[in-house]
């Protein structure tokens, strides 16, 4: 027998999860030699992608959403990378990486996956051993983030060349992709971080304008660095922040609404008082989903892009990689505390 790190969550926290009572670390056993049932495998996980999104996941099940809520004293799951150590399972084979799709892979050290479950959840991707990208990729800018980046602007943002595009949360796991991706179709792009290091990585990667939204006057800042106003706004953020995008607003522009971190641990949301904005101005309010399937069509096109454009040194990419499964609690508090910088991993073990 073997022991198993697990990553469990317990009950919704109030506003916040507490490391050590929302999620914690447990301990069971689990046995690598015994012969697997037909169709089932035997995962060793590398790679934890650890996400904004998790905590709205930590909820009573009663109350219905997008994604499911987490089971209660259960091991937490999301977006993952594994090496399956053992097969009977005619789609994987032993030595193969497979990602762990978006909420539906294990967070623990090793995973024993029932066969119609592995059929559904996992997809081989052995492109990492041919291509020397980073194994944490697949749950970064080749994973969930990177192609919430590209469905979100070119499905629903509709850009065209010379337009202005805003980014709040700029610097994070889906955010620096965007505003890459906005150069390469000829944008003019603006990002908001908060802090100073975040806004001088934005502008290396070419940002054309970046500012610290601590610590600036945000309406200063847009009619400083969008004077021609904005087009597209990729929200990530919300509450007062949507409130100043919308006075700078052009007529007929475009939000792309992939999240609202200042909505997952306050009980009293802050009011948007410009709503008004969204009809006069005629704009158009796009929130989206990436695991929807009329999204999930564009995966393998994004996929065989992105990867090339990183090859290319076309995009960069930022991570936080902590070392250690038993570090999971704390990066996920990290995430919604915005401590982290870029996309926030978790390294359960090397490949």
């Amino acid at each position: 027998m073997t022991l198993n790190s697990q990553v469990i969550y317990t009950k919704p926290p109030t506003e916040f999860p507490v490391v050590g009572e929302t999620v914690k670390i447990s301990k069971s056993t689990i046995d690598l030699d015994a012969p697997l049932p037909e169709g089932d495998i035997l995962l060793k996980n590398l790679v934890l992608s650890v996400d904004p999104y998790m905590r709205g996941r930590m909820r009573d099940p009663a109350i219905d959403s997008y994604a499911p809520a987490f089971e209660y004293d259960s091991v937490l799951t999301g977006d993952t990378v594994g090496l399956v150590i053992k097969s009977n399972n005619p789609k994987f084979s032993q030595g193969d990486l497979v990602y762990g799709r978006t909420s539906l892979g294990y967070f623990e050290e090793y995973s024993h996956v029932k066969g119609s479950y592995a059929d559904e959840s996992y997809v081989v991707r052995n492109d990492p051993k041919t291509n020397g990208l980073p194994l944490s990729y697949y749950v970064g800018v080749l994973g969930m983030p990177g192609l919430s980046a590209y469905v979100g602007l070119k499905k629903y943002g509709r850009p065209k060349s010379g337009e202005t595009l805003y980014i709040s949360a700029a610097s994070g796991a889906v955010g620096q992709i965007v505003g890459q991706i906005g150069k390469a179709l000829g944008l003019y792009v603006v990002g908001s971080a908060g802090s100073d290091d975040k806004v001088e990585y934005l502008k290396e990667l070419g940002f054309d304008g970046a500012f610290n939204y601590k610590t600036e006057n945000i309406d200063a800042k847009l009619t400083e660095l969008c004077p021609k106003g904005i087009d597209i706004y990729f929200e990530s953020v919300g509450g007062s922040m949507l409130e100043h995008v919308l006075n700078h607003a052009n007529n007929f522009g475009r939000i792309i609404a992939c999240g609202m971190i200042s909505q997952y641990n306050t009980q009293n949301p802050y009011g948007v008082r410009n709503l008004l904005y969204i009809v006069t101005k005629r704009l158009a309010f796009d929130g989206f989903i990436i695991m929807d399937k009329e999204n999930m069509v564009y995966e393998e096109e994004f996929i065989k892009t992105c990867t090339q454009w990183l090859l290319e040194g076309k995009i960069k990419y930022r991570e936080t990689i902590v070392d250690g499964i038993e570090n999971t609690p704390q990066a996920l508090l990290d995430v919604l505390k915005g401590r982290n910088f870029g996309k926030q991993v978790v390294q359960v073990t090397s490949f």
